[in-house]
């Protein structure tokens, strides 16, 4: 029951938009996100005590870019919203059904960049649309990277991360209960933790 729910994340996602930042050459570059080395992780408190933690186990994403221009980098992700885990049978189920995410009805959590902006060295701003439980709302990621490209099986990759908080009050997710002393059971905000390897597709 602790939602982890909202934390598609990101965006996640996303999850996601963190390896955004990939630097291209003289051309337009695809770089698509490895989903077994990279992670798409969020925390919720729980009864006014502990966080209670979690994460997406299946998402993809692409990130493009043209010459090594910041403005020119897009990024897209999504999350398999019935892929949340958070180590309870129960509480997963729970968050999968009506009281969250609805799974059912709402299957995806998506991203995608609108706006990218360096804030100092190897750290922007990447500003994107989350799609979660059917709302879109725009939500800010710090992003950290990318790192320096290197050859994986033959292959480039670069690696990034990215951080976000949201409220999950504003993708309609607000079912909670109160405690005996009037506090609640889930807390409103969700962190989102990101980490993202992606190779040159």
């Amino acid at each position: 029951m602790i939602s982890l729910w909202w934390s598609r994340a990101i965006g996640a996602a996303a999850i996601f938009a963190i390896a955004a930042i990939t630097p291209a050459s003289a051309r337009a570059e695809t770089w698509k996100i490895d989903p077994v080395h990279s992670s798409i992780n969020f925390s919720v408190q729980h009864m006014m005590l502990s966080n209670v933690t979690g994460e997406f186990d299946r998402f993809s994403g692409a990130i493009t870019a043209n010459d090594d221009d910041p403005k020119s980098v897009e990024i897209e992700a999504t999350i398999d919203a019935s892929s949340i885990d958070t180590h309870a049978e129960k509480r997963d189920a729970d968050l999968k059904g009506p009281n969250f995410l609805e799974v059912a009805k709402y299957p995806a959590i998506t991203f995608k960049s609108v706006k990218i902006e360096p804030e100092s060295d190897n750290k922007w701003k990447v500003t994107g649309n989350l799609t979660l439980h059917g709302v879109t709302k725009l939500v800010v990621l710090e992003v950290t990277g990318p790192t320096p490209e290197i050859k994986v099986m033959g292959k480039p990759h670069r690696a990034a991360s990215a951080t976000t908080t949201i409220n999950r009050q504003d993708f309609g997710l607000s079912f909670n209960k109160t405690l005996d002393n009037g506090g609640l059971v889930v807390g409103n905000e969700v962190t989102v933790v990101i980490n993202v390897d992606a190779a040159k597709k």
